[in-house]
């Protein structure tokens, strides 16, 4: 819940961003409160639904399979969608960090997409728990040099700080 509503006083008015699928990404969509219209792009449906929820958001869904585990989509057309779009920043979610291999999540379909949202993006906003840390998971998303900035908690491991510093990414501590 920290950090999602850490990240979420990132986005400013007339920002045009896109949110990833996932638990942080929808606590970061509870958190938002802009009073200037903002757009959105995003793959899951429950981002989609609270975000739209508010007066100043216009919402742009992503099509393509749906995922009924985490309600988002995927696939070719999820990914033709979101390469379609320019961004100022991107709001990403993750399931494995490590140095060497960098994000890593459960799927190739979900990695393809978080691909799309990083190169449609100018500025990348990784939102990740300190327990996903020295994990690695089934297909590779990026390296740690796609990431600006890193929204954590406190309990991120003095080498993982850095690892990420000596890479430039600003480190935010929920």
């Amino acid at each position: 819940r920290r950090i999602g509503h850490a990240a979420a006083q990132l986005v400013a008015a007339a920002d045009t961003i896109i949110l990833d699928s996932g638990t942080t990404l929808a606590e970061m969509g509870k958190s938002l409160n802009i009073s200037e219209p903002f757009t959105v792009v995003t793959n899951a449906l429950n981002v989609a639904s609270q975000v739209g929820a508010l007066p100043n958001a216009l919402v742009i869904l992503a099509g393509g399979t749906l995922n009924p585990e985490t309600l988002s989509t995927f696939g070719p057309q999820a990914e033709r969608s979101i390469s379609d779009h320019v961004v100022q920043k991107a709001f990403i979610g993750i399931q494995a960090i490590e140095p060497e291999l960098g994000l890593t999540d459960t799927s190739i379909e979900i990695a393809q997409v978080k691909r799309a949202m990083i190169r449609a993006a100018r500025r990348v906003i990784l939102l990740a728990d300190s327990t996903k840390w020295q994990r690695v998971a089934f297909a590779k998303v990026a390296a740690l040099s796609a990431i600006h900035t890193l929204v954590t908690d406190s309990d991120l491991p003095p080498e993982a700080r850095k690892a990420f510093e000596r890479l430039g990414v600003e480190l935010i501590v929920a």
